[in-house]
Parts: C-alpha cells; sequence; structure tokens
C-alpha cells in the first residue's frame, strides 16, 4: 500500500522556486558589492539580519511559533555567529574578486559538508565522493590561484564562506526537524540583531550610509530576505535531491551579474576550475541521490 502524496508534493513548483533562489542570491552579492563602495561592512550585514524580522507578523498570524525549543539555543547562536561570519567575508571578498570567481570559490562548502559531516555526524561517505571532493578542491584552487595572484590573501576569503556556510548547513540540519523553517529566519534574524544592533551604536554614527542610499539598501534587505524565504519554501515543495543540483545555477548567474553589472568575467584559468567544480559537485549529488534510492 503506497502513502497518499503530500499536498505539498509539487516538484515542479519547488523547482521554480529554487531557480527564483538562483537568480536573486547573485543579484544580492552584487548589490553587496556595489553598496561596499560606499557603505560600511557592519551595516550592510546588520541590515541583512533586520529584514527577515519582518516575516514575524505574518507568522505569528498564522500561528507558528518563533520561540527557540529547549536545548537548542547554543546551536541557533552558533548558527548565527557562524553566518554573520561567512557574511562579512564574502562582502568584504566582493570588494577586490569578480563576482563569479568569489561565488564560485565558495562552492567548494558542499565537499566541506561532506568532511564535517562524516566527522561530527557519524555519516558515511564512500570512496568515490571523496574522490569528486578532492578534485573539486582542485577546480577551486584553479580559481583562486589568478586571484591571489591579483589580490593576495583576500582570495582566499571565499574559502573561509565556504567553510562557515558548511557548519551553518550542518547546524540547520540538526534542528529542522524542531523549528519551523520560516520561524528559522526570524530567530536567526533576531539573535543577529541582538548582537549587531548593540555594536552597530558602539562604532556610532560613522556606519550610517547617505540618505541618498536608502532605496537601494531596501532592495538590498528585500532581495536577501525574499532569497532565503524562496529556498526554504523550495524545500518545502520538492526534495533536496532534485534541488540539490540546481544550486550551481548559481555560478552561472553570478557570471551574468559580473558581466552585466561590472563587466567582469572569469579568465581560462578560472574557468576551467568553475568547470571542475561544477562537474565534481554534481557528480557527489548524483552519488547521494542513487544512493537514497538504494538504501530506500
Amino acid at each position: 500500500m503506497t502513502n497518499p502524496p503530500s499536498p505539498y508534493d509539487r516538484p515542479l513548483f519547488g523547482i521554480m522556486l529554487m531557480l527564483g533562489f538562483c537568480m536573486l542570491v547573485p543579484l544580492s552579492d552584487a548589490q553587496a558589492k556595489m553598496l561596499g563602495v560606499e557603505v560600511a561592512l557592519l551595516f550592510l550585514i546588520t541590515l541583512r539580519f533586520l529584514f527577515p524580522l519582518l516575516l514575524y507578523p505574518w507568522l505569528k498570524w498564522r500561528g507558528v511559533s518563533c520561540a527557540i525549543p529547549e536545548g537548542l539555543f547554543l546551536w541557533v547562536l552558533v548558527r548565527a555567529l557562524v553566518l554573520i561570519i561567512a557574511m562579512a567575508l564574502m562582502y568584504q571578498s566582493l570588494r577586490f574578486l569578480p563576482l563569479a570567481d568569489a561565488v564560485a570559490i565558495a562552492f567548494v562548502a558542499p565537499f566541506l559538508m561532506l568532511g564535517l559531516g562524516h566527522v561530527f555526524l557519524g555519516e558515511h561517505v564512500g570512496p568515490h565522493r571523496f574522490g569528486a571532493a578532492a578534485v573539486g578542491f582542485v577546480g577551486t584552487l584553479l580559481v583562486v590561484q589568478p586571484n591571489f595572484i591579483a589580490v593576495g590573501a583576500t582570495a582566499l576569503m571565499p574559502l573561509g564562506v565556504a567553510l562557515g556556510f558548511a557548519i551553518f548547513a550542518l547546524i540547520t540540519r540538526r534542528i529542522s526537524h524542531q523549528i519551523d523553517p520560516l520561524a528559522v529566519q526570524v530567530i536567526n534574524g533576531y539573535l543577529g540583531a541582538m548582537l549587531l544592533v548593540p555594536t552597530c551604536f558602539f562604532v556610532g554614527s560613522d556606519i550610517l550610509p547617505s540618505a541618498s542610499l536608502l532605496p537601494e539598501l531596501i532592495l538590498f534587505g528585500v532581495v536577501g530576505t525574499v532569497s532565503a524565504v524562496l529556498m526554504t519554501a523550495s524545500l518545502r515543495f520538492a526534495p533536496s535531491a532534485t534541488l540539490a543540483p540546481m544550486q550551481y545555477l548559481e555560478i552561472p548567474f553570478a557570471t551574468l551579474m559580473g558581466w552585466l553589472f561590472f563587466k567582469d568575467l572569469p579568465n581560462g584559468l578560472a574557468a576551467l576550475g568553475i568547470v571542475i567544480t561544477v562537474g565534481a559537485g554534481l557528480y557527489v549529488i548524483a552519488r547521494e541521490h542513487r544512493q537514497a534510492h538504494e538504501n530506500a
């Protein structure tokens, strides 16, 4: 006897939501790169944590609790801290690196997640996936190399972003069954704001941007929040195995945004590294998808 289909089983809709996410995230990064010329890094990050709080009235109206379940406070706090650090590294690197290169380097995160999941969660990782991860690292180094020559150690910042995102994703996996996905956005925004807003007051008015930038800053906050909601909603309507390969669409979209806004394109070596990284990542996803079917 088969289980009745879930009312949320709408994979095509989930794919469309993920496509929107893959388009909006590079746009948000492009906005951060442009605004970073005139706006303090601390202010940009604080703004990204404040906007998700606008979801709270809607969640309260729906009766969704945004309270942190007992025993999870440390997990969600570490999750917020890791996201703050990763976001700071990403936005700082975007001041010096081409958009597509920074995004491609950060996509070493899925390979880091394999290692961290194996060490800390006891997840099985076979030789094929470890081999693909090694190849992915080689591809990432090909992207890093020309940028390291051009800007120095700044080119390594997206590697820190990747590590931060891998930890962020593992914690999210750990708490995902105990907190509503959209409530996590509000909780994350609240904890981040509690840490960042007092810091902004301590720094003083020097970080306040010009009032003329208000429309761009509002758009930046809205795009970042909507992208996070699209990602969360997509996983509600389609399985992660279906959606995971689509995340690599961020790289071509980032390349497009980099060309449209900054006239930047990856050079030959970086382009080769991007192709290798994407290929290795898709291979890892395919192996996990096949193993999940064999274990079902």
